[in-house]
C-alpha cells in the first residue's frame, strides 16, 4: 500500500465524525465513572442500574423516548442554524413561546381534533418563527449578533410566559399553572398509555419529530433553499458573489430554527404536560439541544440518535438514586461528552492541517 493511500485513509479516519462521537461518549462515561468512584460508589453497579432504568421495562423505554423528543427538536433547530452559519442560542426562549402559544390555542379554541391539533401546531410554529425571525431580522438589518439577541429574547420569553399564566382568563384558580388544554388538542396515545402505564404520557411527539427531521434533511440536501442556506453557512461572501441574498437567508434560517424549537414546546404541552406553569428558572431544553446538535455534528438525521442518547441519560440517570448514587453525575457525563466532542473537532482540524502541510512539504 502506497504512502499516499495510507495518508488518505488516515485523513478519512480523522474526518469520521461517528468514530469521534463514539469515542467522546465513551470518555464521557469514563469521567462519570471516575466521579462515582471518588464519591464512594461502584460505577459498574450505578451504570447497570441506569441501563436497567432505560430498557428494563416497556414504560422505561417509553419515558426515554418522551424525554428525548423535545431534545431532538431543539437539537434540530440548533443544528439547522449551525448548517447555515448561525448560532441559535435562543432555542430555550423559542421552546417557551411554542409551549405558551400551544396552551393558549389548545385551551381557548374548541374544534374537532382533526382540525384543532394541526391548528395548535401551526400557531406554535408561527409564533416560534416570528420569535426566531426577529433575531434574524436584527442580524440582517442592523448587524446585531444573533447570540446576544437570542439570549435577550430567551429572558423576554421567560418572563412573558410567567406574566401570561397569571392572567385571570388563562390561570387555573389560585394556582401558578394555566388551564389544561382541551382533549381535542392533545396528541396522547391512549391505547399505548394503557399498555405502558397511565403515568407514562405516551404521545405522537416522536413521530412528529422524526417527520420534521426528514423534512429538514430533505430541504438542506435537495432544495434550492437548502443550497442557498448552506452556501451562506460555508462562505457568505462567496454566496453573495454568487447572487444569493444574504440578509434574506439569515432571516429565513432563524425563522425556521425558531419554528422547530417552538414545535418542541408545543409537542411537550400537547403530549405530556397538557398545560404550562410559572417558571422559576429556564428548564434547559433549548440549552440541552446545543449539546445534542454538537454530538450529531449538526447532521439532522444524527440529531435523532444524539437526542435519544441524551433522553436515555437524563431519564435513566435518575434511577441511580435507588442505590443512593447522585443523579447529578449524569450532568458531569453530558458535560464531558460535549467537552470531548469540541476537543475532537480541534484535534481533527490540527491533524488534517498537519497532514496537508506534511504532504505539501513532501511535494516541494
Amino acid at each position: 500500500m502506497s504512502n499516499d493511500v495510507k495518508a488518505k485513509k488516515k485523513i478519512s479516519f480523522a474526518n469520521n465524525t461517528i468514530v469521534f462521537s463514539i469515542i467522546s461518549i465513551f470518555l464521557g462515561l469514563l469521567v462519570g465513572a471516575i466521579a462515582l468512584t471518588i464519591a464512594g460508589f461502584n460505577p459498574i453497579e450505578a451504570y447497570s442500574v441506569m441501563i436497567e432504568g432505560i430498557i428494563g421495562k416497556p414504560k422505561y423505554i417509553a419515558w426515554t423516548i418522551i424525554k428525548a423528543t423535545p431534545l431532538i427538536l431543539t437539537g434540530l433547530s440548533i443544528a439547522f442554524a449551525f448548517k447555515t452559519g448561525l448560532f441559535n442560542i435562543g432555542a430555550e426562549g423559542q421552546f417557551i413561546i411554542g409551549a405558551l402559544a400551544a396552551t393558549i390555542v389548545g385551551y381557548t379554541v374548541h374544534l374537532p381534533a382533526i382540525i384543532h391539533i394541526p391548528l395548535t401546531l401551526a400557531v406554535a410554529a408561527l409564533a416560534g418563527a416570528c420569535w426566531g425571525g426577529f433575531a434574524g431580522f436584527l442580524k440582517s438589518k442592523f448587524g446585531v449578533n444573533e447570540v446576544i439577541s437570542t439570549i435577550m429574547l430567551n429572558w423576554i420569553a421567560f418572563y412573558l410566559n410567567n406574566y401570561m399564566i397569571m392572567q385571570p382568563w388563562l390561570r387555573e384558580g389560585n394556582s401558578e399553572a394555566s388551564h389544561m388544554i382541551n382533549e381535542s388538542a392533545s396528541i396522547s396515545i391512549d391505547w399505548l398509555t394503557g399498555l405502558v402505564g397511565p403515568a407514562t404520557k405516551a404521545n405522537w411527539g416522536i413521530i412528529i419529530a422524526i417527520i420534521l427531521v426528514l423534512i429538514i434533511a430533505f430541504i438542506l440536501a435537495k432544495t434550492t433553499l437548502g443550497y442557498e442556506l448552506r452556501g451562506v453557512g460555508y462562505n457568505k461572501f462567496g454566496a453573495e458573489y454568487g447572487g444569493i441574498n444574504i440578509n434574506s437567508s439569515i432571516f429565513k434560517s432563524m425563522a425556521i430554527a425558531g419554528m422547530l424549537a417552538a414545535l418542541a414546546g408545543a409537542v411537550q404541552v400537547m403530549g405530556v404536560a397538557q398545560n404550562i406553569t410559572v417558571l422559576a428558572a429556564p428548564e434547559g431544553n433549548g440549552f440541552d439541544g446545543i449539546a445534542v446538535a454538537l454530538i450529531a455534528n449538526s447532521n439532522p438525521i444524527g440529531v435523532i440518535f444524539s437526542g435519544l442518547l441524551f433522553g436515555a441519560l437524563k431519564y435513566g440517570g435518575t434511577k441511580m438514586q435507588t442505590i443512593q448514587a447522585p443523579s447529578e453525575v449524569i450532568n458531569i457525563v453530558i458535560g464531558s461528552i460535549v467537552y470531548f466532542i469540541a476537543l475532537s473537532s480541534v484535534i481533527r482540524m490540527l491533524f488534517i492541517k498537519y497532514k496537508n502541510k506534511k504532504k505539501k512539504g513532501g511535494l516541494e
